[in-house]
């Protein structure tokens, strides 16, 4: 059996509405609509929402089950991620190190001088809200959408990744670089 998709999701303020297979949600941050796989069903019980297979599990053959299993905790994962970003934001934080290295906001760009010859302009997304700091050298960026905001992060994190000797780049602030000793190769 699915160890997360037996998990309740909590509905913090949200409100849900099921229809077969679809899950209309309205929460204070963001509202939509998330289908759900055939293979299971979804009710609400107690300010809770629970995530079951549909058919008699007793029935089926042991591969079916496998199946079902799998994607019965990928859907609710998904599901609970979309429910908690309809009630609150979710936040990640980028640090900028090294020497002339910052962000800012222009608009809807972020222009980032990461020590090449030109500087770097990337695009917001429509859903993401981005800030900089004063010294240019950390970003929070905020959105109700988590796979949206886990992309934009990882596309600024790839235009200069935090390197293992100085430690400069970009890098999240939860993002533990390991260090190594430069000069002590072969004499």
């Amino acid at each position: 059996m699915s160890k997360i998709g037996r998990k309740p999701i909590q509905l913090d303020g949200v409100k849900v509405d099921i229809k077969g297979q679809d899950i209309h949600y309205n929460g204070s941050k963001a509202s939509g609509v998330y289908h759900l796989s055939s293979e299971l069903q979804a009710h609400v019980k107690d300010g809770a929402l629970y995530i079951a297979p549909a058919n008699d599990e007793k029935n089926m053959s042991q591969k079916k089950l496998r199946g079902i299993y799998s994607v019965w905790g990928l859907q609710r994962a998904l599901l609970a991620n979309q429910l908690t970003g309809a009630s609150k934001e979710f936040e990640k934080v980028l640090e900028i190190n090294g020497l002339g290295y910052k962000a800012a906001v222009a608009g809807n760009k972020v222009v980032l001088t990461l020590g090449y010859s030109h500087k770097i302009e990337e695009n917001i997304p429509a859903g993401i809200t981005v800030e900089a700091d004063k010294s240019g050298q950390k970003i929070k960026v905020k959105s109700s959408q988590k796979t949206l905001l886990g992309q934009f992060c990882s596309n600024i994190r790839g235009l200069r990744e935090p390197e293992p000797y100085k430690g400069k780049g970009i890098k999240l602030q939860t993002e533990v670089i390991f260090r190594k000793a430069a000069g002590k190769g072969k004499k």
